[in-house]
């Protein structure tokens, strides 16, 4: 007969102490294999300027008082449509305001939108994807041709369509935007899931007794994942085109709400006496724009 004879406290605290320095030698190289990965990218000037880009536009949405000293919501009619110039480096809107700074503020909105829209397709587009490349069948058919119907109309019509009947501000935007890029990342998941499950390793994990379930979760998310993030940061950029052009039309944040679409529509009435009130703010956001997408496709350039 034997017996279990539980550890005591010197050897508990040996084998925590055999399993941390694991934990962390683990995490240190995955911390030096994404460094590794990173180098070669930040050795591109165009790489790093668009890196700065988008790192001044999510720092904006964070801590934009760090940026500027100006109120956002300040006015003052003696400076209205003044131009560029030191003391406003966006000039001044029709009611005096500093544009620089209401751009900056802008960021807020514009971006927690994108953001919002982006994680609505991402976790929706994900379950529709692995659902039917999971099940097959005529599951998979039933979805794929909703995905097709969904496909068939314009993104921003169908944005349109939604915002129009859930109401106008921030928050209804978001979901109009979002439920409008889901198709993609449905497709792109059920590819994915259809391409990774008919390999070795994971017949292999079921053959072994894994569960569906644990098979998804161990081996198929995890290596499907990679195309998945590029289309997302792709996506994001579209996703603030898409809320910026949503919130131009009136379907935004009601004033005096610093958005980036609406800054861009105060000044359509003053392109031809005061053209920056418009123009700044649009290639603003056409720079952050431009910055994501080059940032996802370098990173999928680099990932092949």
């Amino acid at each position: 007969m034997t017996l279990d004879i539980p550890l005591n406290r010197s050897d508990s605290a040996q084998a925590s102490g055999q399993a941390r320095p694991a934990d962390a030698w683990k995490r240190r190289t995955r911390w030096q294999r994404a460094q590794r990965s990173l180098a070669p990218l930040l050795r591109r000037p165009g790489f790093s300027l668009a890196l700065l880009v988008v790192l001044f536009a999510l720092f904006a949405a964070l801590a934009p008082q760090l940026l500027t000293s100006y109120d956002p919501y300040a006015t003052a009619p003696a400076a209205k449509l003044s131009a560029p110039g030191l003391a406003h480096w966006f000039g001044t809107d029709e009611l005096g305001r500093d544009l620089y700074t209401r751009v900056v503020y802008g960021a807020r909105l514009s971006v927690m939108a994108a953001l919002l829209a982006v994680l609505i397709a991402l976790f929706g587009g994900l379950g529709i994807g692995v659902l039917a490349g999971f099940a097959g069948g005529r599951v998979d058919a039933a979805l794929m041709r909703l995905i097709d119907v969904l496909l068939a109309l314009p993104g921003l019509l169908l944005a349109l369509a939604i915002v129009t009947a859930i109401g106008f501000g921030t928050v209804p935007v978001a979901v109009a935007v979002g439920v409008g890029i889901i198709p993609g990342f449905a497709r792109t998941t059920r590819a994915e899931v259809l391409r990774i499950k008919t390999l070795p390793y994971v017949e292999a994990a079921r053959l072994g007794g894994a569960s569906w379930a644990r098979t998804l979760l161990r081996h198929v998310l995890p290596n499907a994942w990679g195309p998945v993030a590029v289309l997302a940061t792709l996506d994001f950029g579209a996703a603030i085109l898409a809320t910026a052009g949503l919130s131009f039309l009136g379907f935004g944040a009601a004033p005096p709400a610093a958005e980036w679409g609406t800054l861009i529509a105060n000044g359509r009435h003053f392109l031809i006496t005061a053209p920056w009130v418009s123009l700044l703010p649009g290639l603003f956001v056409v720079a952050v724009v431009f910055s994501l997408n080059h940032l996802a496709r370098s990173a999928e350039e680099h990932a092949r």
